[in-house]
């Protein structure tokens, strides 16, 4: 059988991963809703695998990379979670202070793709934590599936919280020159949204494809915002007119990209909806301005 490849599969197959990775459906009402598009040699095993991610060859950086100091610490949040444990990782042998980046998982807790996406961030110059907002349950489970079910069960304001936490963390890194930026995929963009809204000291920030504040919140908003969206990512496109609406009645400084013919996850290099050439262009973006609103 010849493997499968992102050009196999529907659009409406993609849909629904993103429900089912919203929690919309279930793991069985997903298998059940595959067989509609299983034909031939396609099986709804091998759509359920090739749709689930692979952490095993995605990596881009890795744990022990040379360029990097990068260790898992814990800091408190007293008005979150208590005790958080985040990745930490800082360019080697720094020579100067240099900006803080916190990076926000998606809805499922610090899994590997974010981890790497932490270092990433710091081998482009920056201080950079990604917490787990699973810390209080134990952590991320080791699955996504897991994952998502423990973060369920976490209120998401007290989240937000423990990510505020973990901005003034870094800001008082003895290592960082006080400007913090944030970068958050999917529940992380909304968090990275809120705490544009939460603080008033947010040097800058980069949700992908997040939920919107509410009208009264977004005007809130002091910080620069780039904001990166999904052309085909219907669920949370819908809230942009508003969100946009609001942004320029208050004159809040602002960019929006929405990346042609790509999914909700494109960045995500380790599930079929990532799209390799979108997903660099939005990272060279984020990147940009992070250079530009922290150094």
């Amino acid at each position: 059988m010849s493997e499968l490849k992102k050009e196999d599969i529907k659009q409406e197959v993609f849909d629904l991963y993103d429900d089912y990775a919203h929690n919309k459906i279930g793991r069985r009402q997903f298998a059940k809703r595959l067989s509609l598009y299983a034909a031939g040699s396609i099986t709804v095993g091998s759509l359920l695998s090739f749709m689930s991610p692979n952490y095993t060859t995605t990596s881009e950086v890795s744990k022990d990379d040379a360029r990097l100091d990068s260790e898992f610490i814990t800091y408190n949040s007293p008005k979150g979670g208590g005790k958080i444990k985040g990745l930490l990782s800082l360019p080697k042998d720094i020579s100067k202070k240099v900006p803080g980046v916190i990076v926000v998982h998606e809805n499922r807790g610090l899994n590997p793709y974010i981890e790497d996406v932490g270092r990433r961030t710091a081998l482009d110059g920056f201080i950079s934590l990604a917490p787990d907002a699973l810390s209080p349950l134990g952590g991320y489970p080791g699955n996504d599936d897991d994952g998502r079910t423990m973060q369920k069960k976490r209120d998401k304001n007290e989240m937000l919280e423990d990510f505020i936490a973990a901005f003034e963390y870094v800001k008082n890194h003895p290592n960082c020159n006080g400007k913090v930026g944030v970068v958050g995929f999917c529940f992380g963009g909304w968090i990275s949204n809120m705490m544009a809204v939460k603080l008033t000291d947010l040097a800058a920030a980069v949700p992908f494809y997040g939920r919107q504040p509410s009208d009264e919140d977004a005007a809130k908003i002091t910080t620069p915002l780039l904001l990166q969206y999904a052309e085909l990512d219907t669920r949370v496109n819908a809230g942009w007119e508003a969100y946009e609406k609001v942004l320029k009645a208050n004159q809040i400084d602002y960019k929006a990209h929405f990346y042609p013919n790509v999914n909700h996850g494109f960045h995500n290099n380790t599930t079929p909806r990532y799209d390799k050439k979108e997903a660099t262009l939005a990272w060279e973006r984020t990147i940009a301005f992070f250079k530009e609103k922290l150094v």
